[in-house]
């Protein structure tokens, strides 16, 4: 860590990981060993970086640019765009939904309250604003309040996953790197058909060491599944490197 935002986000990002273990440990998805070792790995961290971060309580830092990861991360002020323009079509969608003649017995939104789509709707945009100025820790945060409402959605777990894996491998945190790829490989479970969480599933898989094959079968997949001309941009460099042609 080299400066004080990075240092605070980070901080922010660990809490975040346990309150996240904490869910799925009483979802039961994790086991008490496993729920104890991200803990404990956590609150190690944790302490490190709440040394560092009095470190420069005398200092005024300096903050230093970030240059977005080659990686995937989609081009920020898309996001922004995006971002506002899901959120309109998500209200315009609910107020239709609410009009809807529904069969008797049928649910509001697939099991979901109205209230709570909504909800979910706004952390979704405003994760992916946060993401677009780079408040990578707040987007996070926004993704597991989502988690918290539907432990199922995939755009939630796949961006989520995706800066979590960022982070963990900027900090060299096998935990991190580990949740992150869990929560995309998840995300993938949930949507096998949607190429968004592939992408980010191959790109993970590249990245790691001695799974350039698994990478390669992951970005054939990810052709047959007729990405958009973005996701395809995203994934060219990666398609180069590995050799897969389109």
């Amino acid at each position: 860590m080299s400066d004080l935002n990075s240092v605070r986000d980070e901080i922010e990002l660990r809490r975040a990981s346990i309150a996240d273990a904490q869910r799925e440990h009483a979802d039961g998805e994790l086991s008490d060993t496993d729920f104890a070792a991200i803990v404990a790995d956590e609150e190690r961290r944790l302490d490190q970086l709440e040394t560092q971060l009095s470190s420069f309580v005398n200092e005024t830092p300096t903050p230093s640019p970030k240059v977005a990861s080659p990686t995937g991360r989609r081009h920020r002020r898309i996001f922004l765009v995006v971002a506002l323009l899901c959120f309109f079509l998500a209200a315009v969608g609910v107020i239709f939904g609410a009009l809807s003649p529904r069969q008797p017995g049928d649910s509001d939104t697939g099991g979901l309250s109205l209230a709570t789509q909504q909800q979910i709707s706004r952390l979704l945009a405003q994760g992916e604003i946060d993401e677009s100025n780079y408040h990578d820790a707040a987007a996070v945060a926004a993704y597991q309040s989502v988690l918290a409402l539907d432990k199922n959605n995939v755009e939630a777990l796949t961006q989520s996953g995706w800066l979590t894996f960022s982070a963990g491998s900027a900090a060299k945190s096998v935990s991190l790197v580990q949740k992150g790829e869990s929560q995309v490989e998840r995300a993938v479970r949930l949507a096998p058909s949607d190429p968004d969480p592939r992408l980010y599933y191959a790109i993970i898989a590249a990245s790691l060491p001695n799974e350039r094959t698994f990478a390669v079968q992951q970005f054939k997949v990810f052709l047959r599944l007729k990405p958009s001309a973005g996701d395809l941009a995203v994934a060219q460099p990666w398609l180069t490197q590995l050799g897969v042609k389109q």
